[in-house]
């Protein structure tokens, strides 16, 4: 069976173009390890040939693969009208069968060597479908897609893709993944962009339950799912939590953990050669996240900064968390260190220059230092199990 990927952005690109094509190509295969089957693109499409055992592990490949706008199972035939006029009705009739009542057909014709235009191939293979259902270019039940390639393919209405650019085509960014419901989201439309991505999580035991460190873990595979493959670097954080709570005025106390995991992120985004750390934050959410602290947030990064939830609201990232299936496990009751010892009045208006006096009041840099090498580290790929390492990836690995 073939399967026919819709490439969007990519047809954009210019003489560069076949590199994008090439790493969507080597994404896809890497998707499909174990699986025999042939992957290649012709003329702005995706095309997959595989067993129709293969059928249910290819979809869901084809559901997660970036740079692909939706995706079809076909019908191929010759490339003449009397086959695609046999291939439509067949498929006419398994879609009256699903109790739909009228149809359309669109024609695709890339091969302009064919003797019939658009319009005509249409309505050809109109009429051995109008036995089924009866025609209704406006508002139709259905849609029967035909296109005139070096074959001939036919299919119904094709699934959402995810977009974007091929994984792996703009470098890598780190991502400070919570187990909330912005961070996944963050990093899911930074690797539709194109990035790699390798996520640390920053854990308080026993403030914070082995539950929401799972809780992460899974987000974390959610997300490969994605990106192929990523790292999920676990901090262990309680110590240097308790040291703000000791040290920090109270009303700063948020604002400083973030500095410090701004401090972890910075020697462990030189480690693993990122570009830019991702945040899940977005202007004016919460206390932390207003334009004056977002500001001393990034004055202690030694990376660009991206944000890219900055302008959306909370109804515009859940519709992404349910796209990417991340809803229901971030929802789930277990709380993260970001939400332990907050302060009732949270500072609103930090400035930079305060900030680094209470910064180096806290002494925090050994405990930092600390926590990043007692770090736990798990491998998490698109086919395999989480896999917990207790070596330091080689930054190139993923």
């Amino acid at each position: 069976m073939t399967y026919l990927g819709k490439i969007g952005e990519l047809t954009l690109k210019g003489s560069n173009i076949q590199e994008f094509e090439n790493l969507l190509v080597k994404n896809a295969r890497k998707c499909l390890t174990g699986v025999e089957c042939k992957i290649k693109v012709i003329a702005g499409r995706l095309y997959i040939e595989c067993d129709e055992k293969d059928s249910e592990k290819v979809e869901f490949t084809l559901n997660h693969l970036l740079g692909i706008t939706g995706w079809a199972k076909t019908i191929t035939c010759e490339k003449n009208i009397e086959s695609i006029c046999a291939a439509v009705k067949e498929v006419g009739k398994q879609l009256a069968d699903q109790g739909n009542k009228s149809f359309k057909i669109n024609t695709r014709r890339a091969d302009k060597q064919f003797p019939m235009n658009s319009y005509e191939v249409s309505c050809e293979a109109a009429g051995d479908v109008e036995q089924f259902m009866k025609v209704d270019v406006h508002n139709p039940d259905c849609i029967i897609n035909i296109e005139v390639r070096e074959r001939c393919f036919v299919y119904t209405d094709s699934e959402v893709g995810c977009r974007g650019l091929p994984v792996g085509s703009s470098g890598k960014g780190l991502l400070l993944l919570s187990g909330g419901l912005d961070s996944p989201v963050a990093g899911y439309r930074m690797l539709r962009r194109g990035m790699k991505i390798e996520c640390v999580y920053f854990h308080s035991y026993p403030y914070t339950s082995e539950e929401a460190k799972q809780k992460v873990v899974t987000l974390a595979q959610k997300l490969a799912y994605y990106g192929i493959t990523t790292y999920l670097n676990i901090i262990p954080f309680t110590e240097v939590q308790m040291r703000i709570k000791e040290k920090a005025p109270e009303a700063w106390s948020t604002l400083m953990l973030r500095v410090c995991m701004m401090k972890v992120a910075n020697i462990l985004g030189h480690r693993c050669k990122a570009k830019a750390i991702i945040t899940g934050e977005s202007v004016g959410q919460v206390a932390s996240q207003t334009i004056e602290n977002m500001t001393v947030t990034e004055h202690f990064a030694e990376l660009p900064m991206l944000r890219p939830l900055c302008g959306m609201d909370k109804e515009e990232i859940i519709k992404d968390a349910n796209f990417i299936d991340t809803y229901e496990t971030s929802i789930l009751p277990y709380e993260d260190c970001c939400v332990l010892f907050s302060p009732r009045h949270p500072v609103l208006r930090g400035n930079v220059e305060q900030a680094e006096e209470i910064y180096k009041s806290l002494e925090v840099d050994d405990l930092i230092r600390k926590s990043y090498e007692e770090r736990e580290i798990v491998k998490l790929t698109f086919n395999g199990e989480p896999d917990v390492r207790t070596d330091v990836p080689d930054p190139n690995e993923n």
